[in-house]
């Protein structure tokens, strides 16, 4: 069990003992903290109590938490925007909507059931920096925490936000509902039984999507498989889409900001794949630049390159990559685990956004889902992770990896990037769990796993030699 603090928020599994697990005293100090920040920050008069805007997904856990967070922001003095059960996009954009000071999140993405977390954003509806979440950290650590006395207690307001996000994501200029509704697709989706559930289908309806399946769209918190949206993980709507006549399926996390697309004859569309192809649409009617992370797929440059802009690689984690596209003029960028960031709409990983570009790219190409992925480049990714136990020092075992493969190209602002001619990969510490993620890619699903397994089998090495030498 344990507690993570970093860019991508305050994450733990629930119960245990305190500072080593996400336990009610922990939500309470770091909310308290996170509005000790906004005081410091805000632009706001004095004299006007702070809004927050708060969501959650639907896990187990997710009403206890709320409650916490909700009580904690009222006896810091701050008015609450509770916006219930909501996508973390939808929260994003609430945040702006509702000219909020921030909002906080209450999901722990992909991970299972036992997870939960706080997720902290600033005015914009954006996840803070890095020096923001460090300076948030601190105050927690030290307690300067001041609360509200009786006059100045907040308020707490309940506001449903989902349809304003979805009239943002079929109002905007590239969401053709037309053609989709003309283009009559059937369409599966699994919502891993999270709030997806209530969002998705709504948002389908809307776009004019009449034949709808749902698989795990009761939010219920109750995952019936790991929530991460990856291939071993997708068994049931891929047989389903096998042995039904279905156009396209769509997967998203608990969270509803990862979006996986499931190819009519049951087989993946490639989770890489769902930036790469909303990319080729946006870039078709928009000149501009394209941003990923270096985890993510060489098929985003290749198509980029198609159209004589150019691609950026950022550092893993959306505040990254939005940090990036800003800095580039990105029109359009995300990650390769199907996060879709379309600054038209908001800068936040969206599967709606996902969804109707999607749609509106395969109702204008007239082709099936299997025939769209035929026409991007091919490439094989082999995602891997290593346990982390106290006897791996990360930051050596990195140094050491640079050092082997210093004859290759080495990128080193996350983690190291090694690219070899024929593909890469990228060793980086998880954000949000405590392990090594392992990418890699290739031309063939073959090359890209030996790529991973001389990666873990040299870092196998370096730790069996510390051990040896410790004996």
């Amino acid at each position: 069990m344990t507690l993570i603090k970093s860019i991508s928020g305050i994450r733990g599994t629930i119960g245990g003992k305190t500072d080593d697990n996400l336990t009610p005293f922990d939500i309470v100090k770091f909310v308290s903290a996170y509005a000790e920040w906004l005081r410091n920050v805000s632009l706001a008069s004095t004299n006007s109590p702070l809004r927050v805007v708060v969501g959650r997904d639907a896990r187990i856990s997710g009403q206890m938490v709320e409650n916490l967070v909700c009580g904690t922001l009222v006896g810091c003095g701050c008015d609450v925007v509770d916006i219930g059960l909501a996508s973390t996009p939808t929260t994003e954009m609430a945040v702006t909507a509702e000219q909020a000071d921030g909002g906080i999140i209450i999901t722990a993405s992909h991970n299972p059931k036992q997870w939960n977390a706080l997720k902290l954003l600033n005015a914009q509806g954006e996840f803070l920096s890095k020096t923001d979440g460090e300076s948030i950290l601190k105050i927690a650590e030290n307690g300067d925490m001041d609360f509200a006395k009786i006059d100045a207690l907040g308020k707490i307001y309940n506001k449903d936000m989902s349809d304003y996000h979805i009239d943002n994501v079929v109002s905007l200029d590239l969401v053709d509902v037309e053609a989709i509704r003309k283009a009559n697709f059937s369409v599966a989706i699994d919502c891993v039984n999270s709030v997806g559930g209530i969002i998705i289908p709504k948002l389908l309806k809307t776009l004019g999507v009449e034949r709808i399946t749902c698989l795990n769209c009761e939010p219920t918190g109750d995952f019936k498989h790991n929530p991460e949206p990856l291939k071993e993980n997708l068994t049931e709507i891929s047989d389903y889409m096998a042995r039904n006549k279905v156009d396209v399926g769509f997967v998203v996390d608990p969270d509803v900001d990862r979006l996986a697309i499931v190819c009519e004859d049951g087989e993946m569309f490639g989770e890489e794949y769902t930036l790469v192809s909303v990319a080729d649409y946006v870039l078709s009617y928009t000149n501009g630049n394209t941003v990923s992370n270096l985890s993510s797929t060489r098929a985003l440059a290749d198509v980029t390159a198609l159209y004589g802009s150019k691609y950026y690689a950022a550092a893993v984690g959306e505040v990254n990559v939005v940090e990036k596209m800003k800095a580039v003029g990105a029109v359009i960028g995300g990650e390769g685990n199907g996060g879709v960031i379309y600054p038209a709409s908001h800068y936040g990983r969206d599967a709606l956004v996902g969804i109707a570009l999607f749609l509106t790219l395969l109702a204008k190409k007239s082709m099936k889902v299997s025939e769209l992925r035929k026409t991007y480049p091919e490439y094989f990714i082999s995602k891997n992770k290593i346990e982390l136990t106290p006897d791996i020092d990360v930051d050596t075992v990195f140094s050491v990896i640079k050092g082997n493969y210093s004859r290759f190209g080495i990128n080193d602002i996350d983690g190291v990037k090694i690219d070899f001619p024929q593909g890469w990969v990228h060793l980086r510490r998880s954000n949000t769990e405590p392990i090594i993620r392992i990418y890699s890619e290739a031309p063939t699903q073959e090359q890209a796993d030996k790529f991973a397994a001389a990666i873990i089998a040299e870092i196998n090495r370096i730790v069996a030699s510390w051990q040896k030498d410790t004996l």
